[in-house]
This record gives C-alpha cells, structure tokens and sequence, in this order.
C-alpha cells in the first residue's frame, strides 16, 4: 500500500507530466525539431546549412548586407581595401615600388619630404656642410681644428682672450703665479729654502714674528723645557 509521500509525489509527478511538450514517444534531442533551426526561436542546430535561431538568422542576414566582404569576395593581402590605392582603407604596399599607407599617410610624408632639405642624393651625415663646423650655427663637427657652431667658436675666442694662459704658458707648479714670489697670486715654495704663502701671507706672518718676544728662528724653541 503507498504511503502519504508517495501519493503526494505521483500527484505532482501528472501535474508535471502534463506540462511537458515532451513524452516518450516525442523525446527532445538532437534530431527534434525544437533542437534545430528551421526558421522559428527554438532550434539551433545546422539544417542545411543554417544555424541559429530565427533571430540570430535575421541579425547574420542584417550583418552581411552590410559587410562589404564575402565568401566570394573575402579580405586579405590583395583585397584593394587593404592595399595603398589612394584612399584611406588600404595601407599596405601596392607592387614592389608601390606607395605604403592611406591617402593621410601619403600627404603628410609628401608634405614633410617637401620641407626636408635632405634627400637619398644629399643625405645627413658625418660629412654633411651642416654636420660640420664650417661658421654657422648648424654644424659642430670638427673641421680643419674648429669645433662647434659659430656661437660655441665666438664663445670660446672670448673666453680664450681673456685667459692669461695658453698653450705655450700653462698653468702649472712652475707657474711664476703659481710659486711664492711675492705676489698675491702664487703660494707654492720658491726653492728649497723660499718663502710660502701670498705676499699678505708672507707679511701677516713676518709681523707675527715680530710680536713674538720669546720664541723664533732666532729665539728659544718651544717646548723651551729640559727633561
């Protein structure tokens, strides 16, 4: 005898039962015409070639009218939307010595070759008049000695003309302004036994001299303490 549960569930299992479009003997799968497209919202599975529902057909159909591209007329290297013809879809090289780039690309290079003063027969380079310091401002390379644009040569005669040294009188430790000769410009020692110092030096240090009463050169040595 069935239990209360098993009672309530046959009842619920028939009222399901009846809501379902599908029994067995009209079994939902892939061969069903609910499984595949055949025009309506239900099915899509390949039939012949179409997939998809009626919507997703009629959005494909809506695509490709639109789609300037087909089976018979696919996009690739040769399609003339993708090579530089003079518009602006194609950028790829049309032949060997084809142009490259869309119609933009194409009028802002010639644009900027017409205002290039360089070309392949008068290219830049190390031996370019204005690579080179020839007395304008545009080249600095060295030439025949002379370095720099006409500004860096007219700053460095300046400065070259107020520099008491030169390649023939360099500063250095035998340098007369560099040496202690009484002067304020040198402080090395002259010789051995020559002073040290500027000459404010060399005074500042005779007058402490002076004042010193108890030690000197001629004078008691200090510590002056026998041990």
């Amino acid at each position: 005898m069935a239990t209360d549960l098993e009672n309530i569930a046959d009842g619920v299992r028939k009222d399901l039962i009846t809501r379902n479009e599908y029994n067995y003997t009209d079994k939902y799968g892939s061969t069903h015409e609910n499984a595949l497209s055949d025009g309506d919202e239900k099915g899509k599975g390949d039939v012949d070639g179409s997939v998809g529902s009626k919507t997703d057909i009629n959005t494909r159909k809506d695509n490709l009218l639109r789609n300037p591209y087909s089976k018979q007329k696919g996009y690739g290297v040769n399609n003339p939307n993708a090579l530089s013809d003079g518009d602006e879809k194609g950028k790829g090289q049309y032949g060997d010595n084809g142009e490259v780039g869309s119609l933009t690309d194409i009028n802002t290079r010639k644009d900027n070759v017409g205002r290039n003063e360089y070309d392949e027969n008068k290219g830049y380079g190390i031996n370019s008049p204005n690579a080179l310091s020839d007395g304008d401002e545009k080249g600095k390379g060295q030439q025949d000695g002379s370095i720099g644009g006409l500004t860096d040569i007219n700053t460095r005669k300046d400065n070259m003309g107020r520099n008491t040294y030169s390649e023939n009188d360099g500063y250095g430790v035998t340098n007369p302004n560099a040496i202690s000769d009484g002067d304020n410009k040198g402080k090395g020692q002259l010789d051995n036994d020559g002073t040290v110092g500027g000459i404010v030096d060399i005074n500042t240090r005779t007058a402490n001299l002076v004042k010193n009463k108890t030690y000197g050169p001629d004078k008691k040595k200090y510590p002056d303490f026998v041990v």
